[in-house]
């Protein structure tokens, strides 16, 4: 009965604390580690060389890309455009047909010295 009531001290006990404080990762740290550090020396010019080509042609193909999908994605959008609205979606094209219209039926009407028409009925 007295094993029951009395237990020994060391086993519920936590360890003791360590002497270093724990380290906390993803905080700020003095010295950067980078996961590609750089190279102790430059690379021999023809290294050097070849891996500016590689980076031109890289950047070359991801210009044209963006370009490309720039380009497709502008006419989808003005066939979308033309199939929803029935006509050119673009209101720049009107403008100067229903001016030139207007201005030619304004221009006959506007002549100075003319004498406007009156119906007679």
């Amino acid at each position: 009965m007295t094993d029951h009531q009395s237990p020994k001290p060391t086993e519920n006990l936590p360890p003791p604390p360590s002497k270093d404080p724990p380290k906390i990762s993803g905080g700020f740290s003095s010295a950067p580690h980078f996961p590609n550090p750089p190279d102790r020396t430059n690379p021999d010019p023809a290294t050097l060389r070849e891996q500016w080509r590689f980076a031109i042609k890289q950047y070359s193909k991801w210009y044209s890309h963006a370009w490309g999908t720039a380009i497709l994605a502008g006419l989808s959008f003005y066939a979308l455009g033309w199939i929803i609205k029935g006509s050119n979606p673009l209101p720049s094209f009107k403008r100067e047909e229903s001016e030139s219209k207007n201005a030619s039926s304004s221009s006959s009407s506007d002549d100075v010295g003319a004498v406007p028409e009156v119906k007679q009925s």
